[in-house]
Order: structure tokens, then sequence, then C-alpha cells
């Protein structure tokens, strides 16, 4: 059974289209990372799911039951970290938790979530006095209660430092290797490429591509990037691999050639250098990182 289905979905406010057409699968287990520009309709797919907003048309299920008349049923299956939330500035920290735990009829311990989450030492505080990468991260305790089978993140990495977010992506990767399936949106391009199995890309409403980051490359034939240190980069050379089909730049960093060129490119590079009289100390390559993919995708440069 799939985690996550969205059929058809559409959502109209007035006049503006949020949404058109969507057909969506988040497969049970999997971490997925859910990006768009903003105004692309990622909260309003969360909102959907979650039975904040009803679709204009199409359904939305979670673990086969339908987010609009079994709402109360997804909801018991879920962990929710919102954007935009709030805490309760008058309750502390663990009063948060104890609230969480008892709405959702749980038996956690209130200072191991706080403690795996980085707030125990603020514990006691009252929330109000909290910085936001606190918050942040008092929400997520809160959203781990009771191990849900599924956990939703709307910019989960908000707020928060280095450490706090390298330890949001391990409690992701933990939740995941639970058996939990993750399903988060975010703008930390680099922080979704580290963590998810698969990725959508939502432009004007619409999911644009739907793959793991390999197979976005692939599908948006992104160049990749080598870099060749030689003995000495001659007129010769640098020609030579200019001259290549497939090379689209290349430039020159003392003895290293750098050349953006697609990945079937690489073994003419490197046979065009020694053909000219270079001598290859040393080469590596770049893949395109998820931010040109992402460009790339929500700029209309690929169709799909």
């Amino acid at each position: 059974m799939n985690a996550i289905e969205l059929d058809d979905v559409t959502k109209r406010f007035g006049d503006v289209v949020a949404l058109q057409n969507v057909d969506l699968t988040v497969r049970d287990g999997e971490i997925f990372g859910f990006l768009g520009p903003n105004g692309a309709g990622k909260s309003t797919t969360i909102d959907i799911l979650l039975d904040f907003v009803r679709p204009t048309s199409g359904t939305a299920t979670v673990f086969g039951h339908d987010a609009q008349t079994e709402s109360e049923t997804v909801r018991s299956k879920l962990g929710v970290l919102p954007d935009g939330y709030r805490v309760y500035d008058r309750l502390t920290g663990r009063q948060h938790l104890e609230f969480a735990i008892e709405s959702k009829g749980a038996d956690d311990h209130p200072e191991e979530l706080l403690e795996r989450t980085g707030v125990l030492d603020a514990a006691d505080r009252k929330a109000g006095g909290y910085s936001k990468g606190m918050a942040q991260r008092l929400m997520l305790a809160m959203a781990l209660v009771g191990e849900p089978d599924m956990l939703i993140l709307d910019e989960p990495s908000t707020g928060l430092d280095p450490n706090g977010a390298r330890r949001m992506r391990e409690i992701i990767r933990e939740e995941r290797d639970r058996g939990a399936t993750v399903f988060f949106s975010s703008h930390i391009l680099e922080q979704v490429e580290s963590v998810c199995d698969r990725v959508g890309i939502l432009r004007d409403g619409e999911v644009v591509a739907v793959d793991s980051v390999e197979g976005l490359r692939d599908t948006a034939g992104t160049d990749m990037t080598l870099r060749v240190t030689v003995d000495e980069v001659t007129p010769a050379v640098r020609g030579a691999v200019s001259d290549l089909p497939g090379v689209s730049a290349v430039d020159v960093e003392g003895s290293t050639l750098v050349v953006s060129c697609r990945g079937d490119a690489k073994t003419k590079v490197l046979t065009a250098v020694e053909d000219a009289g270079g001598d290859v100390r040393d080469f590596s390559t770049e893949e395109a990182s998820l931010e040109e993919l992402f460009a790339a995708y929500t700029t209309e440069e690929v169709r799909v």
C-alpha cells in the first residue's frame, strides 16, 4: 500500500488555481522531498492531506484512507511539523510534550523526546522564551509522539543552526529506518539531496517531475563538470576539447581544464587531451547539484 496517493487533484481559490490535475504517489517507508518555488502549491497539497482544505476535484488518500472522509483516521497515523506553527508561550517544553502525549493516547516519555531533539536542557522553561530554532525542535518532538506511521514536515529546518539541521536530517533517517514514511517540503536543497529517496517538483500547481535525484539529472540532461589536471594546458589541448560534441564550455585554472559536458562525453574529453599531447595527471567529476536541477525544472528549461 502506498503512503500517499493524489489522483487528479485540483484546488481553486476563486480565480486562482493552486493545484492543477496533480497525480502523485509516495511509497510506504520512503523519504520524499517536495520542492517548488513559493506559490507552487506545496502547502496547499499538505493542507489537503491534513483536511485543512478540500480539493475542488480529485481525491487524496493516506495509507488507503480518504483524507477528507476519513480525516480522523488519517491524522491518527501522522506526526506533523507545520509551517507557521506557534508554541504556547506560557507552557514549558515539557508541558507541550505532555499535552501531545495525552492527546494521542501515547506512552512516550517527554524527557526522551526532548533529549532526542536537543531541547531537554530547556524542558522546564516557558516556550515563549525559546529561540526559533528551539521552538522548531520542540515542535518536531511533538510530531514524533506515538511513533507515527508518517511524518509530514513543512520546511523542517527553518530557524535551525547547522548542528540543529544536521540532527534534523539524522532524525529523518532514523524514522525512515524505523519504517515510517517521511514527506517534507523544503527550500534548502542541499538538505533534500542528502536525505531523500525521491523528489517531487511542483511548478505553477503542476507536478513536473518525480524521481530520484540521479533520475532527475538523467531526464534534465544537465551537464556535468569534468576537471582534468594535465602537465600543461596548451592551446592545442584546449582547442581539442572545445571542439568535441557534447562539450559546452572549457575554462582553464592553472594546469587544470574545467570542462562542462554531457556525461557520455567524459571519456572523449580525456582521449582528446592525450591525443593533443597532454599528459593527464588527475581528473574528477561533479554532477549537477539539486539546486541546478531545481532551476532547470522550475524555469521551463525541462518539459516533461
